[in-house]
């Protein structure tokens, strides 16, 4: 049983035109991403500052740009392996709505870790904490959006993802500001404590609001015998065994132990995942033909998402790392924090939101397909790094260039962003099998893990090749996969079986 079709208590109140409900969710998430764009936001720019730094902000951790933007890689495929486990938590055992609450919760005390002054263990604590949260939290909040919406009205389910995508990206404007402006201006773990305290709000209006949502995600969809729990939580426990002998491994052969150890098992891992789990999915035996059919689509998507987030999410790693290095910020005498610019995107979103939501409620059945959606909005991240060729020749010459470079990259991104990330979500919750609504949500953010820790490894090589042809290559590789796309669309909407 799907968390779309639990029973809801229907409101005769609406917000925007939509359940009642999808305002409860729009302000969990936005509060939770509030608190993920403003640790993301310094992340990188603490990893690489100096152990004796000035203060404000104070000194950082003094690693390698490359080892950083690795490191901000792999921790964010780790945000996005973590849903693996969630969402079969919620699918199996919690249900949901339970989960959203105590991934925010874990969410927030892994903020708080990470506020600790001069204590880089609870920091690299909180970085799991955060990232086991967010397991829990990301694909069941967007599964109980699904569930707010009868299945027969798709164009309508998908404006009100574009609204709660809104959300997310209110909170993605927000935080850079105030959580750069604190580091800045008083420290580092200042900044960090304010994403913390940004989680602790989304925990209590999610609690105030829960009414609005009826029962929609309070039942447990395909609750796990205690055997299944056994063996599940045995096979847990192989795994992290596994993890540390493999690092351990690492470290002896490389001759002590280093973080990029860490990254590097963290890697391999996350490349086989998604391998280990389609085969599980199609070898099951439990899926209808039309159900097989739509997870063949639902592969091709997850391809092409990779290779959209392995250049996207790096606005918050190279991108901000050329924006603190390779950028003119200043502005009338005063030079802008770096972290500011990574509010660029969200508000852009913000402003755009609305008229792609109403753009695909006006055009309805006429509108693109979502192998389409996913093909243009391809071509456009890839376009976007092809535009970053030309300030990176100057910054590969030792000079700084204008804003507007990146300000104009972020457009683009923007766009190709609200062609992909809200049509994925809600195409997924409509290609998952019957009771693995959760579970499908949580491979979809798998995409962003592939594409995350392969962008982080490439990411080593920018100071071999020079940021304009690596800007080049990872430009015309997407544009090739988006025209690719195209060519195929056709076939994958026959292989969604009614599904547009």
């Amino acid at each position: 049983m799907s968390v779309a079709d639990v029973p809801m208590q229907r409101d005769a109140k609406s917000f925007f035109g939509h359940p009642r409900g999808l305002m409860t969710l729009f302000l969990t998430e936005m509060w939770e991403r509030f608190s993920f764009y403003g640790m993301r936001a310094l992340l990188t720019l603490y990893l690489v500052a100096p152990p004796d730094g000035v203060s404000p902000p104070g000194g950082g951790l003094g690693i390698s740009s490359g080892d950083a933007t690795a490191i901000y890689g792999t921790y964010l495929a780790l945000v996005y392996v973590a849903p693996l486990a969630g969402g079969w938590i919620a699918d199996r055992m919690w249900g949901p709505r339970r989960a959203v609450l105590v991934g925010g919760i874990i969410i927030a005390a892994g903020h708080f870790l990470m506020a600790l002054p001069e204590q880089q263990v609870s920091f690299w604590i909180g970085l799991l904490f955060i990232a086991a949260g967010t397991g829990l939290l990301k694909p069941c909040v967007s599964c109980l959006v699904g569930g707010l919406y009868d299945d027969g009205n798709e164009s309508r389910r998908d404006a009100g993802f574009s609204i709660f995508y809104m959300g997310i990206n209110l909170g993605a404007f927000i935080a850079p500001l105030i959580c750069g402006f604190l580091a800045d201006n008083v420290n580092w773990h200042v900044g960090f404590a304010a994403a913390g305290v940004g989680m602790a709000f989304g925990v209590v209006q999610y609690l105030a609001g829960g009414k609005t949502l009826g029962e929609v995600g309070r039942a447990v969809p395909n609750p796990a015998p205690p055997e299944v729990r056994r063996r599940v939580f045995s096979l847990s426990a192989v795994l992290l065994v596994i993890v540390v002998a493999l690092v351990a491994s690492f470290s002896l052969v490389r001759g002590g132990f280093s973080i990029n150890d860490v990254v590097d098992v963290l890697t391999i891992i996350i490349l086989i995942l998604p391998v280990v789990y389609f085969r599980r999915i199609f070898s099951s035996g439990k899926l209808t033909d039309v159900e097989r059919s739509r997870m063949r689509a639902f592969l091709v998507l997850f391809l092409a998402s990779a290779v959209f987030w392995m250049i996207f999410d790096q606005a918050g790693s190279t991108l901000n790392i050329f924006a603190q290095e390779s950028t003119d910020r200043n502005i009338g005498g005063w030079e802008m924090p770096a972290a500011w610019l990574q509010s660029v995107d969200p508000i852009l979103v913000i402003i755009f939101a609305p008229i792609f939501a109403a753009l695909w409620t006006k055009m309805g059945d006429k509108a693109p397909s979502t192998s389409l959606k996913f093909a243009f909005g391809l071509v456009g991240i890839g376009l976007s790094f092809l535009v970053m060729v030309v300030p990176g020749l100057a910054a590969d010459g030792g000079d700084s260039s204008s804003i507007w470079w990146l300000i104009g990259v972020y457009l683009i991104q923007c766009w190709s962003e609200l062609l992909l990330s809200p049509t994925g979500l809600s195409a997924t919750t409509r290609l998952a099998p019957a009771g693995m609504a959760s579970q499908l949500l949580a491979l979809w953010f798998l995409s962003n893990a592939v594409g995350d820790t392969i962008g982080g490894q490439l990411a080593k090589g920018l100071d071999s090749i020079g940021l304009a042809p690596y800007f080049g290559i990872l430009g015309s590789a997407a544009v090739l996969c988006g025209l690719v796309l195209i060519l195929f669309s056709p076939k994958v909407r026959r292989m969604m079986a009614g599904v547009k």
